[in-house]
């Protein structure tokens, strides 16, 4: 079953989920860098804020292989095959 965030994800626009990578990323930097420098009163948040770029970018990734055509798929099919072996 899909996450909630999964669902929402799908639902953004592509210029909204590009800017929301964006933004998350640098709220990540900016979570890293203070649980650096002072600790974070909940470290976990840094594993679920890395957790949703991850999302993030695994939905932009599938919506570029939805807009490939017939036969850059089929391309890309024997890239993977290859990295089978």
């Amino acid at each position: 079953m899909p996450s909630k965030k999964y669902i929402e994800l799908q639902e953004f626009a592509l210029d909204e989920l590009k800017n929301e990578l964006a933004e998350t990323q640098k709220q990540y930097q900016k979570l890293e860098f203070d649980h650096t420098l002072k600790g974070l009163e909940n470290p976990l948040a840094l594993k679920e804020v890395r957790r949703d770029v991850a999302r993030m970018k695994t939905e932009l990734r599938r919506r570029e292989i939805a807009e490939l055509n017939p036969e850059q798929l089929s391309g890309r099919s024997k890239k993977i095959a290859r990295r089978k072996r």
